[in-house]
């Protein structure tokens, strides 16, 4: 049930506020003026557990979940709970501590096979592009394979076993060989990466491979064709699993709805939505020899 695992998700994240909190107060500066830090009912670890239990549940309306489900159904859980419109206003102070345990404790562990991505993240319907005032001057209308959008991107980059490694937004029209995300995004990661044909790139190479990276993409109709070991091919065919990944969190996690009212809020909702992604008990993933994948770092 959801709510045994919301006790599971709080505990885990409960320890990491914990640990930030004491961080932070070694870095605050020192004055003759007394300092005030004034804590609300609800406390981080609280706030983001409720954000991402969203996400996990069946739930496709965040204000039905809290009023109907987290006040009624989770009293014991959150006996502080405090009304939807302040939880609103709250959820805004917790950007930072969740991201940094996204990036610290929800992340996976470069094996050194990882499948790259981009996934559109549109934030409204192409008939509305113009009425859109809440990310005016912000989205922009890009074209994936499905078709026009007007949003976001969101480059991902997983090992073969459906982890998370790195994510990146970026506006709709950016293009996916752009080489200052994938820079950002593969900065410590080593071995091979797979990718499709969206990814292929001259420059892009060199730069990965000049890193101690490299990147494998199917070919075109018009291009020769590269030598290429079984084992690469094999596991070119299951790049799939990455767009299985997006499926998961565009159905499931709801990383893409057209409800946002702040920029704020469509972050949020975001880092929500991967962070729920990474307490997934099974994701989508892949066979693979574990001495073949050392032969692979070394190759």
């Amino acid at each position: 049930m959801l709510a045994d695992k919301v006790t599971e998700i709080f505990v885990e994240i409960d320890d990491f506020c914990i640990d930030f909190e004491e961080d932070i107060r070694h870095h605050l500066l020192d004055g003759t003026s007394k300092t005030r830090i004034r804590k609300s009912k609800l406390s981080e670890s609280e706030i983001i557990t409720i954000l991402v239990s969203f996400h996990i549940g069946s739930f496709r309306n965040f204000k039905h979940f809290y009023i109907n489900y987290v006040l009624v159904h989770l009293d014991k859980e959150f006996p502080d709970a405090v009304s939807y419109n302040r939880f609103i206003e709250l959820q805004q102070k917790v950007i930072v501590p969740f991201m940094l345990y996204l990036k610290n404790r929800g992340f996976g562990k470069c094996s050194g096979i990882s499948f790259m991505d981009s996934t559109p993240i549109r934030v409204c319907n192409n008939k509305r592009i113009r009425n859109n005032k809440v990310f005016k001057d912000v989205a922009k209308i890009g074209k994936s394979t499905m078709g026009w959008f007007y949003g976001f991107k969101l480059h991902l980059i997983i090992n073969e076993k459906g982890e998370l490694l790195n994510f990146s937004l970026s506006k709709g029209n950016v293009d996916d060989r752009n080489e200052q995300v994938i820079s950002n995004m593969t900065n410590n990661l080593f071995g091979k990466i797979f990718a499709d044909k969206g990814y292929i790139s001259k420059k892009l190479f060199h730069m990965l491979f000049s890193n101690g990276m490299h990147l494998f993409t199917g070919i075109k109709n018009n291009m020769k064709n590269q030598l290429m070991s079984l084992k690469d091919k094999i596991l070119l065919r299951k790049r799939s699993v990455i767009e299985t990944v997006n499926d998961e969190l565009k159905n499931i996690c709801q990383v893409e709805h057209s409800r946002h009212r702040s920029i704020n809020n469509f972050l949020i909702n975001t880092i929500s939505a991967l962070t729920a992604y990474c307490f997934f008990p099974k994701k989508p993933s892949i066979k693979v020899n574990w001495e073949d994948s050392q032969q692979l770092c070394l190759a």
